[in-house]
């Protein structure tokens, strides 16, 4: 049971009620809605990303293929097999 005093005008609780009030004080995060600024921003560098490494991957298989053809003109790798 709480005990409240009234001094000049405020009442106060006891030093049990008190304790049992200091969690409805905090201060708790209030929810905000997504920014479109920033959803933008995230989404445009993840593409930019993921389209850097896709068209590196394509350069990569490029100069693999060039590679190979360059070698099959002179003649230091053949695609018969030979008996």
């Amino acid at each position: 049971m709480a005990v409240f005093l009234c001094v000049s005008g405020r009442h106060l609780a006891s030093d049990l009620n008190s304790k049992q009030m200091a969690g409805g004080r905090v201060a708790h995060a209030t929810l905000k809605g997504p920014s479109v600024v920033k959803e933008i921003f995230i989404g445009l560098t993840l593409g930019l990303i993921a389209g850097g490494m896709w068209k590196m991957h394509h350069w990569n298989e490029q100069r693999k293929t060039r590679s190979f053809y360059d070698m099959l003109d002179k003649g230091q790798i053949s695609v018969v097999v030979e008996e």
